[in-house]
């Protein structure tokens, strides 16, 4: 049976000039399993909030905000590019002195996970993937549209901008999902809330214009998989329209043991299937710390 509601901490840290907001559940022992909970967009650590009240007083949960996200400050001038959020969050990781965790990766929290996995093996004792794509086959043809837009293209800046609006954020909830009426209005209604913040909107268009390190990336990202196998549990929407259930299967090519678990639901899986999905990450947080603590022993 899952615990009751968690206590929850609401906090900012300094990283390079970044005041980094994060959610922090205050678990009941203190040397509980940590998950490291990475957001996509256009959301922020919020979209975790259902997720902490469940999980949060058995295991630590840590859901920071990235710059140009929820409530992280950053200075007039920051670089929004992909490599240097990974930056702030790997600063963001060592300033909170995590060494070791299981990584939750979801949208951009794949591509920011993955450049922090890279540069330290050794913090990941497992991933839970969803709907966080490392696979050229994980794009559907919007997606690749997305991703091929360059600040030349002819009209680009005005379909981003689209997508930035509130019928656009709402469409990237709702997208794909069966029983739209199990969402609640409040999350996109909230990511749109920081998406019109000063600034903002201009923050996202450089990281959509971005997008493509990404990709670029998924071949050195994939052999990362081969040679670390890290434990791996797979939650997929797949009617997510970005990001198609292919891109979930290709996992299991370097990662033959993972879990795989699909939902008939759209990019915001946790918003439909929380009550399926929760339980799962605990079962998989139970095993993979344990197996982490034994080869650290070894």
């Amino acid at each position: 049976m899952l615990a009751p509601a968690a206590r929850t901490a609401h906090r900012h840290l300094d990283v390079d000039g970044v005041r980094v907001f994060y959610r922090e559940s205050l678990p009941d022992r203190a040397d509980a399993p940590v998950l490291l909970l990475l957001h996509g967009f256009p959301s922020g650590s919020h979209q975790f909030r259902s997720l902490i009240d469940l999980l949060g007083s058995r295991y630590r949960l840590v859901a920071p905000d990235y710059p140009g996200f929820g409530h992280t400050q950053a200075p007039d001038g920051f670089t929004y590019s992909f490599d240097r959020l990974a930056d702030i969050t790997e600063g963001f990781i060592q300033r909170l002195g995590l060494d070791r965790f299981v990584m939750y990766v979801f949208d951009f929290g794949a591509p920011i996970g993955f450049r922090i996995a890279e540069r330290h093996p050794e913090w990941i004792a497992g991933l839970v993937v969803q709907n966080g794509n490392a696979y050229e086959e994980g794009l559907s043809d919007a997606a690749r549209d997305f991703i091929g837009l360059t600040p030349e293209t002819s009209g680009a800046e005005d379909t981003i901008r689209d997508m930035l609006t509130l019928a656009g954020t709402r469409s990237q909830y709702e997208t794909g999902v069966t029983s739209p009426d199990l969402i609640a209005p409040d999350g996109w209604t909230l990511d749109q809330h920081f998406l019109d913040l000063p600034g903002r909107k201009e923050a996202q268009q450089a990281l959509l214009f971005d997008y493509h390190s990404n990709v670029e990336r998924y071949g050195h990202w994939q052999a990362w998989l081969r040679r670390h196998t890290p434990p791996a549990l797979i939650t997929w929407g797949s009617r997510d329209p970005f990001f198609p259930e292919s891109g979930a299967r290709a996992y299991l090519r370097d990662l033959p043991d993972a879990e795989l678990h699909l939902f008939d639901t759209g990019h915001f899986a946790l918003e439909t299937h929380l009550p399926e999905i929760a339980p799962l990450i605990a079962d998989f947080l139970d095993r993979a710390w344990t197996s982490s603590q034994a080869r650290t022993r070894r």
